[in-house]
């Protein structure tokens, strides 16, 4: 678990108790100069609300709304349990046909994988018209919790056809489920993909470590192999304080 990190006295030193410029506002800012300066570092946890406003002589709610400001900004977190804590590193993912491990691994982040659930099921009508077999016919149904540094960053749900019933779920907890399909030799090639929000289920709330009813992002996609052939269709959720994605518009 984090330590506890006391920040440095020098930090508020020259707070203007008697000027124009909201107190809160002069905690935030300098709070954000030292987590842009690495003075508090990616995962430092900040001591709590009471003792950092009896430390500076503030109300506990001049403090909680500085503290807020920067979850808001994303450059804090609160974790259940824990405290709060400075954001990791916030993970931007361009929207384009790569794995969230893959997009991790790319920013320097230490991704990791749990294997929620596996099991080989029937394909219902949904899923059958998706992937493209018959209806009732064999297909792997996926459910990974996806970390970064060990923060819980996304629930990854996924259903591929028959011929990958023997995927390997060591593996899975190593590497990404795209490069797994590489190296069996398929080439994605092009992805169908919708993004949106909602409210997180009790059971989503507690493996990402948030709180029920917090807005969730979300990203259905259905990724095609050179040959046209549906190969995944993936439903998944993300926290949006660690995670949104990025998209570059053409003018046409």
């Amino acid at each position: 678990m984090p330590q506890e990190q006391s920040l440095p006295p020098e930090l508020f030193l020259d707070l203007d108790r008697s000027g124009p410029v909201p107190l809160y506002h002069q905690v935030a800012s300098r709070l954000e100069s030292a987590i842009r300066d690495e003075s508090l570092p990616p995962g430092a946890k900040l001591e709590n609300e009471i003792a950092l406003a009896q430390r500076l002589g503030l109300s506990r709610p001049t403090i909680r709304r500085a503290i807020q400001d920067l979850v808001d900004k994303g450059l804090l977190v609160r974790r259940r349990g824990i405290g709060t804590q400075v954001v990791q590193g916030k993970v931007t993912r361009n929207v384009e046909l790569t794995s969230l491990y893959e997009d991790l691994s790319r920013q320097g982040q230490e991704p990791d994988t749990i294997v929620l659930d596996s099991e080989e099921s029937n394909a219902t009508s949904t899923i059958a018209e998706t992937l493209g077999v018959e209806l009732g016919s064999p297909v792997l149904h996926l459910k990974r919790l996806r970390r970064s540094n060990g923060i819980p960053l996304a629930i990854l749900d996924n259903v591929l056809p028959a011929d990958f019933l023997d995927l390997d779920l060591d593996e899975l907890t190593r590497h990404g489920l795209y490069q797994l399909l590489r190296a069996r030799g398929v080439t994605m090639r092009v992805a169908k993909q919708r993004i949106g929000a909602r409210a997180a289920s009790g059971m989503e709330a507690e493996l990402l470590d948030m709180d029920q009813g917090e807005p969730v992002l979300t990203m259905t996609r259905t990724a095609f192999d050179s040959s046209g052939r549906a190969v995944e269709y993936g439903t998944h959720c993300y926290r949006p304080d660690l995670y949104s994605f990025e998209i570059t518009l053409v003018e046409r």
